[in-house]
């Protein structure tokens, strides 16, 4: 089967894309390798999303999403798109079940966190550090966590997190936070949270769960380990410090900035009958309300160049 339209990856740009694609009578499918989402399944509140409910959580507004996809007849399949061919009229796209063919691609693989990148992280991911507070805030009921960043993401988060943990230190490398002011004013006021400014984490340690963390001033050049509570045994390091592209499949192919896919502003790359939507792109605002806006007109593009292309 040749699809109108193939859309890698089920966050809110591509299921946004999905929506207004099947909503036109495209034949459309979407291919995700793990769940609908994206980033936005692990946040905990959505408060900037316009129109959103009071107490709106990320999986609530994906689930919305995922609903109005299926009522319009958009196909969803579980796949890791593997390698593509792109130059072609008919693009092809061979997963790691399936090979699939397309008219037209539009590649919303959004972004994934950035590591830290010191030694013993990658040893000690889910074993103490982690990248979603969402997903497992409720493993450290009671115990101290420290959260890596200083931005939005990263307030919001500790913030959630004290919820669950008896005490959160939001570790940040400049002496203020980047966090927006209405964000900043919450966080100071919460009892439960501490903050340790120009200060960088160097190394995790611990021998099968975290133990201690080795956290350096960048004004002194001072190091300290930090060692988790005796009683406690361990406890939690998660890092908010920015996100990289999803993008490295079409490294070669498609015209990128900094891992990021170029676009015009009606999302198509340089290749013909293929668009970017979402955080994958060069853009200067990734939030969900953006990636949506991406979605939708890549959708609306890609209607125009099946027109154009295949029925002239």
């Amino acid at each position: 089967m040749i699809y109108d339209v193939v859309i890698i990856g089920a966050g809110p740009a591509g299921l946004a894309a999905g929506l207004y694609a099947s909503r036109a009578r495209l034949n459309t499918l979407i291919i995700e390798k793990e769940g609908e989402g994206g980033q936005i399944a692990s946040t905990d509140e959505v408060a900037n999303y316009p129109g959103s409910i009071q107490d709106a959580s990320g999986p609530s507004l994906v689930a919305r999403m995922v609903e109005q996809v299926d009522e319009f007849g958009a196909k969803r399949v579980i796949d890791e798109i593997k390698s593509v061919e792109l130059d072609g009229k008919i693009k092809v796209l061979k997963g790691a079940n399936e090979e699939y063919q397309a008219k037209t691609v539009i590649i919303a693989t959004g972004a994934v966190p950035r590591p830290i990148g010191c030694p013993g992280e990658k040893d000690l991911t889910g074993r103490g550090v982690s990248y979603c507070a969402t997903c497992d805030a409720a493993f450290f009921e009671d115990l101290e966590v420290y959260v890596v960043g200083g931005g939005d993401t990263a307030v919001e988060e500790g913030m959630y997190l004290t919820k669950f943990a008896r005490k959160v230190t939001v570790v940040h490398r400049r002496d203020q936070l980047r966090a927006a002011k209405s964000i900043q004013e919450k966080a100071f006021k919460n009892e439960k949270m501490a903050f340790m400014w120009d200060s960088v984490v160097t190394e995790l340690k611990g021998d099968g769960l975290l133990e201690s963390i080795v956290v350096k001033n960048v004004k002194t050049g001072e190091e300290k380990e930090i060692f988790a509570d005796e009683e406690d045994g361990t406890f939690g390091v998660f890092v908010f410090i920015g996100l990289d592209p999803a993008t490295g499949l079409f490294t070669g192919l498609v015209d990128m900035e900094n891992g990021y896919i170029k676009t015009d502003e009606n999302m198509r790359t340089n290749i013909p009958g293929v668009f970017a939507a979402g955080d994958n792109r060069v853009k200067s605002l990734r939030q969900v309300v953006t990636a949506t806006a991406d979605g939708a007109i890549a959708a609306d593009q890609a209607e125009k160049y099946i027109s154009e292309t295949f029925e002239a």
